[in-house]
Order: C-alpha cells, then sequence, then structure tokens
C-alpha cells in the first residue's frame, strides 16, 4: 500500500500550510507568515529520497523503513501532516487493507480477451487528484459458487 500511496498520490498537492516562525526547509528560507504549498507527487518521484523512484518496488517498505504514514515521515505525505492531516487517515488505511483483502480473497483476477499486461496504460491525469488516463479493465470471478457468499 505504501508503495502505491508512493507512486500514485490521491492528493497531489496538499492544502496549503502557513509558516509560524521563521525556519529553514531543505536549505531555503521560509519566512514567517508563508504560505507553504507540499507536492506529494513530486516528493514521491524525487531521486534524492527514493533509489529508482519511477519503478514500483513495493519491497521497498518491507522491514522496519522507519516511514509511516502518520505524517512524521517527510518522504511519504497521502494524508498529509501536522494539524491538518487528514482525521480520517486510520479509518482510510483499514477500509483499504479490508476492501483489498476481501476483494483478493474472494475473486480470481483477469484481464479481458487478449489484452497482456504489456498494454495496460498507466499514464496519469493530473489535476487536484491524481487518476487514471484510462480506465483498468479487468474481468473477476468468484472463487467459491455465489450462495456462499
Amino acid at each position: 500500500m505504501k508503495e502505491t500511496m508512493r507512486r500514485h498520490p490521491a492528493v497531489v498537492i496538499l492544502p496549503p500550510h502557513l509558516a509560524v516562525e521563521n525556519s529553514n526547509v531543505a536549505g531555503y528560507d521560509v519566512c514567517k507568515g508563508t504560505i507553504v504549498f507540499v507536492n506529494t507527487w513530486s516528493m514521491g518521484r524525487d531521486p534524492k529520497l527514493w533509489e529508482e523512484p519511477e519503478e514500483f518496488r513495493p519491497e521497498r517498505f518491507l522491514g522496519n523503513t522507519g516511514i509511516d504514514l502518520q505524517g512524521q515521515s517527510f518522504e511519504l505525505l497521502p494524508f498529509g501532516s501536522g494539524r491538518r492531516m487528514c482525521p480520517g487517515y486510520k479509518l482510510g488505511l483499514k477500509m483499504i487493507r479490508t476492501c483489498l483483502a476481501n476483494m483478493l480473497h474472494g475473486f480470481n483476477w483477469k484481464l479481458p480477451g487478449n489484452v497482456k499486461v504489456e498494454d495496460l496504460g498507466m499514464e496519469e491525469a493530473y489535476g487536484l487528484v491524481t487518476t487514471r488516463k484510462f480506465p483498468l479493465v479487468a474481468v473477476m470471478e468468484p472463487r467459491l459458487p455465489v450462495h456462499l457468499y
């Protein structure tokens, strides 16, 4: 999940934050009263923060990486941080895990017709939120007879 959130953040630019005191962020002086916008999309693709950032590698989060989703690891901020952090992030994480687990457990998945994995377009449409430019179409078949669900 963390790798997906790094590569494809739901919100590209976090809501604006106001600097309450003079500070220095990554070598840049930020004066008190400055409105700061955080671009999570570019952070997830920054080669200074991530080795091979354009590669989808979920294994980069295996083990104790020290990167959490609670807004303290500034490499990965899918829910924001500080006082403006999404208040429903814990529920959101539980819902993602539960829905994904149920879908993987309950169904066999395949691509329709003669579509191959290489043919899938992973381009994104950019705006306030990140969506796929071309919708993913997949065929799901129940693993068990319908009356058992």
